[in-house]
């Protein structure tokens, strides 16, 4: 399975992303830091609480429309909205209109919307857009980029100097020893900064970070993100070393030296 488009495919296809993300901004945008009608989907890890707003569910639907009359062959998968199968092809976009929708709804610019293209082996392009702050961040095969500039991670090498982060130490680790896994971590870290959701990732990707640490995560809440850390020259993997594309136990980290030590730890 899987297929190995041409450069002129992979730059349709990121172009495209401009599309999708600004489709979705249309939507957000004038919802942004409004009062939002919020819907609890139900128990989310220990919690009876996992909010969903119409903002979610409207920028998934313009999203799925523009692919499905631009690629109608390609699968998609969303989270608001499932799965749309197509056997004629390995392609699916995978998409999370509002990854951080707590943030989105206490009126905080760290949410994004994600969409990555996976080409049946693994997500090749990703875009990670929070137009309020009038961020687009792109992950490619030839690199990451925010507004069409390079950014590159940043040389971290050594856990005492590195900046870590994960969304939400209290109630977002699948269980008590993820948590204590994270903690190994991060005692040792430099600093600690929690709480941002998919930007995290991108302030790994643009060398302002050096660590994202979660579990119980989706693969429309990772996917997107990992050609763009691994674009900026970062490291995605689940812990123990292996694909991350399915979601779980997820770290990403600035470079492969620092998260050889991390995985160690974990």
């Amino acid at each position: 399975m899987g297929q190995s488009p041409d450069a002129n495919e992979v730059k349709e296809y990121t172009e495209f992303l401009d599309t999708l993300g600004e489709a979705a901004a249309e939507i957000t945008l004038p919802m942004f830091k409004k009062s939002v009608d919020v819907i609890n989907k139900g128990r989310k890890f220990a919690l009876d609480y996992d909010p969903v707003t119409e903002a979610d569910k409207l920028a998934e639907k313009v999203i799925r429309k523009l692919i499905n009359q631009t690629y109608p062959d390609h699968n998609i998968l969303g989270e608001e909205l499932g799965t749309e199968k197509n056997s004629k092809s390995d392609y699916t976009w995978v998409i999370d209109p509002i990854d951080g929708t707590r943030a989105y709804i206490c009126g905080i610019p760290t949410w994004g919307t994600l969409v990555a293209l996976n080409d049946g082996i693994r997500p090749l392009i990703g875009m990670l857009d929070q137009p309020y702050l009038k961020e687009r961040y792109v992950g490619t095969p030839d690199g990451a980029y925010l507004n069409g500039e390079r950014i590159n991670c940043r040389p971290c090498t050594v856990l005492s100097e590195a900046t870590i982060s994960t969304t939400d130490p209290t109630q977002f680790f699948a269980c008590d020893e993820d948590l204590q896994a994270f903690n190994r971590v991060a005692i040792k870290a430099r600093m600690v900064r929690n709480g941002y959701d998919c930007y995290a990732y991108a302030m790994i990707a643009a060398g302002f970070m050096d660590v994202v640490i979660e579990s119980g995560l989706e693969a429309y809440d990772i996917q997107a993100l990992i050609p763009l850390v691994e674009g900026a020259g970062g490291v995605v993997t689940n812990w123990t070393g292996g694909t991350a594309a399915n979601g779980g136990q997820v770290v990403a980290s600035a470079t492969q030296e620092l998260h050889e030590k991390i995985l160690t730890l974990l």
